[in-house]
């Protein structure tokens, strides 16, 4: 009996629907999407009665008041509502209730093709709504016409916090260089490979073998790439003090004469101009693994005695470091690539982790800008950790707010 029930139940339920009272979705608006580029309009209605997992919403639109309705993409009455977009209308419990969908264009037939039309701001367009009951059922009913002009706006406020944190690191930031500027001796904790780099140098000139840079596999215009030639330049210049022989690998030929024009500077800045050699910071190969094969054969026949690996690494990390090993030389590597950390712990005498790298030029200079700006940084982050620490504690006990203060919308 319950089956036959079942049954009967699926094979009327269109049915069934027809004879319920099907209306206009309550409360159709077209509105203009508030802090966007002017292409973008958001249609809201009321969540029907009737709705289950076969009823589905379509929206057409009118470029003009007398014009022709396009279809747009059909919407699952089960899917989109307020709730989905806080950005726009918040985080109030009735948006659950209100189904809300941001549209920024159409499709229509142009000379038997099928073409995509985008909004353009500042023109006013026409939306209705059809409801379809069932996979097979026809449109139900369509709304009464709606219009809205998009409209572009010059700030996004829904990106208001990230400005406000923007304009607090700023502010913290210039605080501490100007601290800095005064004060050059701001603590920073010691970095133990950082330390040993006078030590190696030191070794290589008693030995009278060379040093050997290497800064990994990223374009110079790279954060980690920007902090290894930073370093290089200061090893450059207590090479150059110390009387000792610099060799610098590269696989980019612009990296090749940044490189070349740092050591040089160094050089002159070390008051031993007449030291420097132009053949020793050279081009190996483009090649991931050509360029290691070449730095290897370097590392064998010369065996340099100290290694340095800073900037961004692949899989010839361990390839490197383990002939460098093999070659008897001090071996001190720096990278922000999580994947090679592990290899070079293992492989190196000292290893520079992540951030690290980039905090080394401050370290090693003492700069005040770059210091400060150091400094500055570590005060933002530790701000940003308590703010993370009480959001979580405020969201356990039921107050989201803290959260939803800093929530990316």
């Amino acid at each position: 009996m319950r089956k036959l029930t079942v049954v009967l139940f699926l094979a009327f339920w269109p049915f069934y629907l027809l004879g319920q009272e099907v209306s206009v979705p309550d409360g159709f608006q077209a509105i203009d999407k508030p802090n966007d580029n002017g292409q973008g309009v958001i249609l809201i209605w009321k969540k029907m009665s009737f709705e289950t997992d076969d009823v589905t919403y379509t929206p057409m639109v009118a470029e003009s008041a007398n014009g022709e309705f396009y279809r747009m993409d059909e919407v699952p009455a089960i899917l989109n509502f307020k709730s989905d977009l806080p950005a726009v209308f918040g985080y109030d419990k009735e948006n659950a209730d209100w189904h809300a969908i941001e549209v920024q264009g159409f499709s229509k037939m142009v000379d038997g093709k099928n073409q995509n039309v985008f909004f353009e701001p500042n023109h006013t367009y026409f939306f209705k709504i059809a409801v379809r009951l069932g996979k097979n059922g026809g449109d139900i009913v369509s709304t009464g016409e709606v219009s809205t002009t998009p409209v572009g706006n010059l700030f996004a406020r829904q990106k208001t916090n990230n400005f406000l944190i923007f304009i607090f690191l700023l502010i913290t930031i210039l605080t501490f260089i100007h601290i800095a500027k005064r004060n050059s001796n701001l603590f920073i904790r010691k970095i133990a490979g950082l330390d040993a780099i006078d030590d190696a140098l030191g070794r290589a000139t008693e030995m009278g073998r060379s040093v050997l840079f290497v800064h990994g596999l990223k374009s110079v215009y790279e954060v980690s790439t920007i902090a290894a030639i930073n370093i290089l330049g200061r090893i450059a210049k207590r090479v150059a003090e110390f009387d000792s022989q610099l060799k610098v690998a590269n696989w980019d030929p612009v990296i090749q004469q940044v490189s070349q024009e740092t050591v040089k500077e160094s050089y002159i800045e070390a008051g031993r101009p007449d030291a420097y050699k132009e053949e020793n910071v050279y081009f190996a190969s483009s090649e991931q693994f050509s360029y290691a094969a070449a730095i290897e054969g370097l590392m064998m026949r010369e065996k340099p005695a100290a290694n340095f690996y800073f900037g961004y690494f692949y899989a010839e990390s361990l390839l490197l470091s383990e002939t460098g090993n093999a070659a008897g030389s001090i071996q001190i590597a720096g990278t922000d690539a999580f994947t090679q950390i592990p290899f070079f712990i293992t492989t190196c005498d000292y290893t520079l982790i992540g951030e690290e790298l980039y905090a080394a030029s401050a370290y090693l200079s003492r700069e005040p800008k770059l210091l400060g700006s150091l400094k500055g940084q570590d005060m933002g982050k530790l701000v940003l950790i308590i703010i993370l620490i009480l959001g979580t504690l405020f969201t356990t006990f039921g107050w989201q707010g803290l959260a939803r203060m800093f929530t990316s919308l």
